[in-house]
């Protein structure tokens, strides 16, 4: 039997699990490598481990639902002969599908990691909101019933 490991379709996915439309990007490039961490509730952080970029050489741009990370190398004016070569410093896209109402709240490059900020706000006609039965709400018609108990106690 065949299993599959579905971990790569939520990789991509802020804010929300969106099975059927992470199909399409089931091969999500591993280059750079990075992290995406829930902060708190409605709060997120992307890490990327950019070594060798400088600030000058990376982009950040959303378009609708997405988050784009592009990072150009600019080209040694020095040619280098390597023996070993582990540090990749290569181009890359790289793209993050956001949930509904996520919003980039900030960026900072230090040290050769790339932190981005993003939160969901989602605007209160969208909430949840309880709806009251006879027009009297459950909290409404507990302090009622606490301050009967109240007054027949006394």
């Amino acid at each position: 039997m065949r299993t599959f490991d579905l971990t790569p379709l939520y990789r991509t996915a802020i804010g929300i699990d969106r099975l059927a439309s992470q199909l399409n990007a089931a091969e999500a490039p591993t280059y750079p490598p990075y992290n995406v961490e829930l902060v708190a509730e409605d709060k997120y952080r992307i890490v990327m481990a950019l070594a060798g970029f400088d600030r000058s050489e990376l982009d950040i741009n959303t378009e609708r639902d997405s988050l784009v990370i592009t990072g150009r190398k600019q080209k040694d004016a020095v040619e280098r002969t390597f023996l070993h070569r582990g540090i990749a410093a290569r181009d890359f896209e790289q793209r993050f599908q956001l949930a509904d109402h996520v919003k980039v709240t900030g960026a900072a490059f230090d040290n050769g990691m790339l932190t981005i900020d993003l939160v969901r706000e989602v605007p209160e006609a969208f909430r949840p909101r309880k709806i009251a039965i006879d027009g009297v709400t459950n909290e409404a018609a507990s302090n009622v019933t606490a301050l009967e108990q109240k007054r027949n106690a006394a």
